[in-house]
């Protein structure tokens, strides 16, 4: 199968244009054979300057949105701007959330359309999107709008370390909250639903409790008693494999262990901080980032979605140094996703 992507440009200020034009440069091989088949969408202008500036080969084909409809290139390019311009890197602007909502946007119509097997975002501003007029909290809740999902779910991934989160970019004062048993049970079956896809026939996930030490029996907060763990009850009777609430301070040593396959962590930080701090490489002598490593996948949207494990990154965009790792590793991830529902359809 040679599956089709579409590749947004995320804040054409970020680092998303110069790590794009690398990544394409690096997947060059699977383009020329056929194993897949993509769309950029974003600043032509900008993606441009990105090639030039790091002296790599334009690859990709301009192509309208109606042309590439019609009949797409193998790597096309599809302008997000009515006005197209360069974006000058360094920071957030209304004129690049803009063009970061406009590439979303286009992505999720051909992906609705069949036109794209699956989407794959480089990092936007939600400073930018919110000088937009467009204040999202981020990718999850535009992409939820715009497919019509109910409660979509964030899961980090780096290697066999996955984590999903039942609450995601709302303050830590209302996180306890939004703990409801709904959302634990929706973030445990979308996980254990990804976990399938990836071939694990009998996947086993923990569910991280939300106050330290499960809340000592009361003494820290009743929530994991009182929601968590009779949750976790009703998934286990209903046939799932998962233990919870199991405490935040070793529920991911034992997924690295192997004892897991995937952790539902409570909120933000508990869940991103994991995965982070294993899947980036720092080097020891100058303290800068040699490597970003680690997906985003957003699950229980109708389209397949995955996504850098990092920000734009404004400090250090336009000088050629950001990692296309974490790019590498979604694109890949996105493939594999889509050729798996490919086999399902044709009862592979």
């Amino acid at each position: 199968m040679s599956a089709r992507l579409a590749i947004t440009m995320g804040d054409p200020a970020g680092i998303g244009p110069e790590i794009i034009a690398r990544a394409i440069d690096r997947l060059a091989p699977s383009l020329s054979d056929g194993r897949m088949r993509a769309v950029i969408i974003g600043s032509w202008p900008t993606y441009l300057a990105a090639c030039a500036a790091q002296g790599l080969e334009n690859r990709a084909r301009l192509q309208p949105e109606a042309e590439f409809r019609n009949a797409p290139a193998p790597l096309a390019f599809v302008e997000a701007e009515a006005a197209p311009q360069a974006h000058r890197p360094g920071r957030a602007t209304a004129a690049g959330g803009a063009l970061a909502h406009a590439a979303v946007v286009a992505a999720v119509a051909l992906a609705l359309d069949g036109r794209v097997d699956a989407i794959c975002t480089a990092p936007l501003s939600k400073e930018g999107l919110s000088l937009a007029g467009k204040p999202y909290a981020g990718h999850t809740e535009l992409l939820a709008e715009l497919t019509g999902a109910e409660g979509p779910v964030m899961m980090l991934a780096h290697g066999p370390i996955r984590v999903s989160h039942v609450t995601t970019h709302v303050a830590l004062a209302d996180v306890a909250a939004r703990v409801t048993p709904g959302r634990i049970a929706r973030a445990v079956e979308l996980t254990d639903a990804m976990l399938r896809q990836l071939d694990i026939a009998a996947p086993r996930i923990a569910v991280a409790a939300l106050n330290p030490h499960a809340g000592e029996g009361g003494l820290f907060g009743r929530q994991d008693m009182d929601v968590v763990a009779p949750a976790v009850a009703g998934l286990v009777a209903r046939g799932f494999a998962v233990e919870g609430p199991v405490p935040g301070d070793t529920v991911f040593v034992k997924l690295r262990a192997g004892r897991y396959d995937a952790v539902v962590a409570m909120y933000h930080d508990q869940g991103h901080i994991p995965v982070k701090l294993l899947g980036f490489s720092v080097d020891p002598e100058t303290g800068e980032w040699r490597e970003l490593s680690g997906v985003n996948v957003t699950l229980g949207l109708p389209v397949i979605r995955t996504s850098v494990d990092h920000g734009t990154a404004f400090d250090i965009a336009g000088q050629g140094i950001a990692s296309e790792q974490s790019l590498i590793e979604a694109i890949d991830f996105a493939l594999q996703l889509a050729r798996a529902r490919d086999d399902r359809g044709r009862g592979a």
